[in-house]
């Protein structure tokens, strides 16, 4: 199984997960675990998701999903699960 951390962070308003997860279920991305808050007004999203029956290019996953934040609001990041641990273990 290929895994990815994808990461939403923004000021929240009305739509922000709906608009996420609709992307994720259109390209075949299966939440594994999602994890969300709102401080402050202040949204905080953070997914793994299962990225094995992806059909396009994960880059180009990820910069739509960039898009996506902008379009929306909000800041979204993708990363590889393998990438994100390590990233974090320092």
């Amino acid at each position: 199984m290929k895994k990815c951390i994808v990461t939403v962070l923004g000021k929240d308003t009305v739509g922000i997960t709906a608009k996420v997860c609709t992307y994720l279920a259109n390209h075949n991305i299966n939440i594994l675990d999602i994890s969300q808050t709102i401080i402050q007004g202040y949204f905080n999203m953070m997914m793994i998701v299962d990225v094995t029956s992806l059909e396009k290019d994960f880059k180009l996953v990820c910069d739509e999903m960039e898009a996506l934040g902008e379009e929306i609001g909000v800041n979204i990041r993708c990363q590889r699960e393998e990438i994100f641990e390590k990233m974090h273990r320092l």
